[in-house]
């Protein structure tokens, strides 16, 4: 009898909380003036000022922009996946859930770059939730089927011209490879080898001489963190291997409908990235937009999904995202201690965000694409296509205005 008591009192408590925190509806999020919720409005105005001002000098046109950046200039650099042109700086201010500002186009749809990282890393979460994976520190080889790629050209080919050569591929297949755990592909720290999509592990931001990028010693699962996209779309083709869904379909039904994100969101991958699972052909989706494709969306779904982290993983009363997901995606990374679960960037050393809590933490793209969430403070900034050396002082201006 004690212990109903005492889960009736922690279930009126939970139902009371979320009835008093707002939840906006699809397509309809409600605003407010930042004197009603106690703010300075002028250094709101001031915060505003300041993103729209300090927009990104980048070309617009996102492939004149990626060739005259360094990706451009990688081996085997070139895109591969869709690019559009960007819009204007834009964003968001949600304080305590409503929009207390806001500047640009915030319902433009453009690329997200490796925001795209924090979705994908989410479909690894709701899979750990639904069994598919036992555990993020098992390894992956187990887990995973040989590849059929889907390939109309090589269909076409005299195939006793192609007698030695597999007609699948397997991802995990070298011994270092085979070390691998779910949780070393999400931190970025598997050094996993090899090519996807015509994409070598070795051509993604290499350094060091150019003539030991393909012979270089291996490091240990775990233990050397590298921002690599090739092994980025390892993980959404592995995870499409388990889902045995196409991962857009995965994050549409159990997470983006749910929050009442729009319907004009879309998650690519690249023209090559096709493979067939159960007789079905499917795009395996890139984590980010380094070589094209990734996530298309607007600041407002931005914000929704930042809302979504904000409230640890519940939607007004619905837990979409495991709390102990939300956790482990802002636990640390040992070779890494700024980065959790991709693309979770943690405050903890207070270097991304000086003047923010150290608990706050960042989705953060190119461009810059920024997703900034600050528990603390309840308090979720949008901020597109901003340098990324001003993200700082935008969060500084707007955490002014909490002052009174």
């Amino acid at each position: 009898m004690k212990n109903f008591s005492l889960l009736l009192v922690f279930f009126l408590c939970s139902t009371s909380l979320f009835a008093q925190t707002y939840f906006p509806g699809k397509n309809n999020w409600e605003s407010k003036r930042p004197a009603d919720l106690g703010l300075d409005q002028a250094k709101i105005a001031a915060a505003i000022e300041f993103a729209v001002a300090h927009e990104s000098d980048q070309n617009k046109n996102l492939k004149i922009a990626h060739y005259e950046s360094a990706f451009g200039r990688e081996p085997v650099g070139y895109p591969i996946g869709p690019m559009k042109t960007r819009g204007p700086a834009s964003g968001l201010i949600i304080y305590k859930g409503y929009v207390v500002g806001q500047w640009g186009e915030p319902e433009r749809v453009d690329l997200t770059f490796s925001v795209a990282k924090s979705l994908l890393s989410t479909t690894a979460g709701l899979a750990v939730a639904d069994g598919l994976i036992k555990d993020e520190k098992d390894l992956v080889y187990p887990y995973m089927a040989p590849i059929y790629p889907f390939d109309p050209v090589r269909s076409m080919m005299n195939k006793a011209d192609h007698l030695y050569e597999d007609d699948v591929f397997e991802l995990f297949g070298t011994e270092h490879n085979r070390k691998i755990r779910w949780d070393d592909l999400l931190r970025q720290t598997s050094d996993w080898e090899g090519s996807l999509w015509g994409k070598p592990d070795w051509a993604d931001r290499p350094s060091g001489e150019a003539n030991q990028w393909r012979t270089r010693a291996r490091n240990t699962p775990g233990s050397v963190y590298e921002y690599n996209d090739t092994r980025v779309n390892v993980l959404a083709l592995a995870l499409m291997n388990i889902w045995r869904k196409p991962l857009p379909v995965i994050l549409k039904e159990r997470i983006m409908d749910p929050i009442g994100a729009s319907d004009t969101w879309r998650w690519t991958g690249y023209e090559n990235s096709f493979v067939i699972i159960d007789g079905q052909i499917m795009q395996s989706v890139s984590g980010g937009s380094h070589w094209g494709g990734g996530m298309m969306l607007s600041a407002w779904d931005q914000a929704r999904f930042g809302y979504l982290t904000l409230r640890n993983g519940n939607w007004n009363g619905k837990q979409l995202i495991q709390a102990s997901w939300i956790e482990k995606s802002r636990t640390p990374t040992p070779a890494q201690p700024g980065y959790g679960f991709m693309n979770y960037f943690l405050n903890n050393d207070l270097k991304e965000v000086p003047a923010a809590p150290k608990t706050a933490f960042l989705h953060i793209g190119a461009g810059t694409n920024m997703i900034y969430v600050d528990q603390e403070n309840d308090l979720v900034i949008v901020a597109r296509w901003i340098p990324n050396g001003d993200k700082a002082e935008l969060v500084r201006l707007v955490l002014e205005s909490l002052k009174r």
